[in-house]
């Protein structure tokens, strides 16, 4: 806790846990905000491969929540995300059992509203269950969903990173010809999302194999009885075995959930509120709403190492060196003061330029003989 991570995010607590990694809780010394950092624990080709997919999506959504940044320290790489910190739709049923059709309702059309944006981006998730779809706090008001983790999505056309035959993504959500080996497409979203409808609906994880023999033995079943007829009709046409019977497009769910709603009249009055609230816990010691405090932020900082001078007490400059001049020559009554430097005394100076004349004309005398 505190470790700063390529000089820019200070990892404060452990939030989650992947099969790829570690997600904490940081802060974002540039942008002065926590954020959620998932720290790759994994280096081997295939897990960098999808790291590289993972971050590299950018999808601007209230309802999607993609990577904002990277980065790289060492033999560890981190992406961040906005922080979300109302827990996730399974955190909700395990608070309060089977939800409301109003509420599931709104629920799905948020979903599906992310799932659209993330589709049209031409992007198969793969991966939609209720641990990967995150709630925002927002009390006893209205929900706000997003759809995370995109470890395993991909872009349609993309090469697998897996081996031929080899499923990816959480037993239990997997459409049926996801099991054939097909190649991922938006269908099989869809029917995902159908299972985390019934699972919202009535509380318990719904089992896939038992739903798509159902359907097989008796066409479209009946509803079950925590799920009302309008609903069903919707979440039906997301289960359905067949892809191509199945809703192809979220677009299209979507449309036909907005027409169950209105055939299910307003809510009961008496109806219990659900609330969502803060699942992450308080801060640790050493930070606070506005980032890390002082003292923790000095520990967290590199510190570079002091100077050994000076050794005590404030630092001065010390005085300029001065080095001893020779006392002036006495002057001569009534001359001026010096002006300028001065030359030797003319006792001396005369003899010395007659024996330069000197030897300059015994040169002059030696070149001429020669």
């Amino acid at each position: 806790m505190g470790e700063v991570f390529a000089g820019r995010y200070v990892l404060v607590d452990p939030i989650g846990r992947g099969g790829a990694g570690a997600v904490w809780r940081a802060w974002d010394r540039r942008r002065r905000r926590y954020v959620a950092a998932k720290v790759l624990q994994h280096s081997d080709a295939h897990t960098l491969l999808r790291f590289v997919r993972e971050q590299a999506l950018r999808i601007d959504h209230p309802h999607v929540l993609a990577p904002m940044s990277w980065a790289a320290d060492d033999d560890k790489v981190l992406f961040t995300m906005e922080l979300v910190g109302g827990g996730s739709l399974a955190h909700l049923i395990g608070d309060y059992g089977p939800l409301p059709p109003h509420y599931v309702c709104v629920l799905l059309d948020q979903l599906l509203s992310g799932l659209t944006a993330v589709h049209t981006e031409g992007v198969v998730h793969r991966d939609i269950k209720p641990a990967n779809l995150l709630l925002e706090v927002t009390g006893t008001g209205r929900p706000h969903l997003r759809l995370s983790d995109f470890g395993i999505a991909m872009r349609k056309g993309e090469p697998r990173l897996t081996e031929t035959n080899f499923v990816m993504g959480t037993p239990g959500y997997f459409a049926p010809e996801q099991m054939l080996g097909e190649e991922p497409d938006f269908p099989a979203d869809l029917f995902a999302v159908g299972l985390v409808a019934l699972y919202l609906l009535t509380g318990r994880k719904p089992d896939a194999e038992a739903l798509v023999e159902r359907f097989l033995e008796q066409g479209v079943p009946g509803a079950p009885r925590e799920v009302p007829e309008p609903l069903w009709d919707v979440v039906a046409g997301l289960l359905h075995p067949d892809p191509y019977a199945r809703f192809r497009t979220a677009t299209g769910a979507r449309k036909a959930l907005a027409a169950a709603v209105e055939l299910l009249g307003e809510p009961p009055a008496d109806e219990e509120p659900i609330e969502i609230f803060d699942q992450l816990g308080p801060l640790p010691p050493g930070f606070g709403p506005n980032g890390p405090e002082a003292a923790s932020e000095q520990r967290a900082r590199p510190v570079p190492p002091r100077p050994n001078y000076p050794p005590t007490g404030a630092w001065t400059p010390p005085a300029p060196a001065t080095l001893p001049l020779p006392p002036p020559a006495p002057a001569a009554a009534g001359d001026g003061p010096p002006r300028g430097r001065t030359g030797p005394p003319a006792k001396v100076a005369v003899p010395l330029l007659v024996l330069a004349l000197f030897c300059l004309a015994a040169g002059v005398w030696a070149l001429y003989l020669s």
